[in-house]
């Protein structure tokens, strides 16, 4: 069997022919997809922040997770695009500048509405010495950024969306994929580490602008490495603040994850019983703060619980 190439090796030509015909197969850790889409911002994007991961076999052979396309709609007033799972379209269309965002945005849709062996939690999740910090946070906490300044300081992206847990085994399963980053937060992360990768920016979305920010090559490399979480994090950014940081209660942790899991409910009293242990083996915090680097050196002086708790 012949090794599989990365998308980088593909022609720019053969990308679009592609993603125009039969569609592109591509694995995204822990999927493997094929995406259809004639829309040139979907192509830029792909090429520019997915180079670096595996090209499933493009025949059409073998099994994939998701078949997923981004199409072009043409109204009389202005071109939109639209989002399809088999053919399904669950989303009000988007004008065509946000084409990229929407492939993203569908993509974790597919996720959270389909793939039920795991607790999917709306967490960003990082490892470091095979222990996990989990951050969930609500729009506007700046999640995304702590986030990917965290990975560009040295943890491994797991996720910037979907914390991925095992319900049985307690172990998050890596889904690493680019960062989200929206409005001020773009130029904060390309000052701090000029050689980044942005994808497409889509301005005038319903989040304002957005752009994607490329996973780092350790973090995709290590993709089929699980990790326990130690800490969870609920970071809240707020300007001009001193860097505050508080034990939260176990109790009130259970029940902000489950207002925070997709599908919790789902797994019914097993899934309710999983974040119980999964907070009893984390020590929890919530975290203000307004200049990044304090947060990272926090994050850096982080311990993890003691053996006794996490057995």
């Amino acid at each position: 069997m012949s090794a599989q190439r990365q998308l980088s090796s593909l022609p720019r030509t053969q990308l679009d022919r592609l993603l125009g015909g039969e569609g592109l197969g591509i694995v995204i850790p822990p999927f493997v997809v094929r995406v259809r889409s004639p829309i040139c911002v979907v192509a830029d994007g792909i090429e520019r922040l997915y180079s670096d991961h595996l090209l499933a076999p493009q025949d059409g052979a073998g099994f994939f997770d998701f078949h997923v396309a981004v199409e072009a709609s043409r109204p009389w007033f202005r071109p939109l695009c639209v989002f399809a799972l088999d053919g399904r379209q669950p989303f009000t269309p988007l004008a065509q500048g946000e084409a990229f965002a929407l492939f993203e945005w569908g993509l974790n849709w597919c996720v959270t509405s389909h793939c039920h062996q795991w607790i999917s939690l709306h967490a960003a999740v990082l490892e470091r010495g095979g222990r996990a910090v989990v951050l969930p946070a609500p729009p506007g906490a700046g999640k995304s950024t702590l986030c990917a300044a965290l990975m560009l300081h040295g943890w491994r992206l797991l996720s910037d969306e979907l914390t991925l847990l095992e319900p049985g085994s307690g172990w998050v399963v890596p889904s690493p994929r680019p960062i989200s980053l929206k409005n001020a937060s773009i130029d904060v992360i390309r000052e701090r580490d000029p050689g980044c990768v942005l994808g497409p920016v889509a301005h005038d979305t319903q989040k304002g602008t957005v752009a994607h920010l490329k996973v780092l090559p350790d973090s995709l490399a290590r993709a089929d490495e699980r990790a326990l979480p130690a800490w969870i994090v609920f970071p809240r950014y707020e300007r001009g603040a001193a860097l505050q940081v508080q034990p939260r209660a176990k109790a009130t942790t259970v029940m902000e994850l489950a207002r925070n899991s997709f599908n919790q409910h789902v797994h019914g009293r097993a899934g309710f019983e999983a974040l119980v242990r999964m907070v009893d083996a984390c020590d929890s915090f919530d975290l203000r703060y307004s200049q990044l680097d304090q947060a990272l050196d926090w994050f850096d002086a982080l311990e993890p619980p003691s053996p006794a708790r996490v057995a």
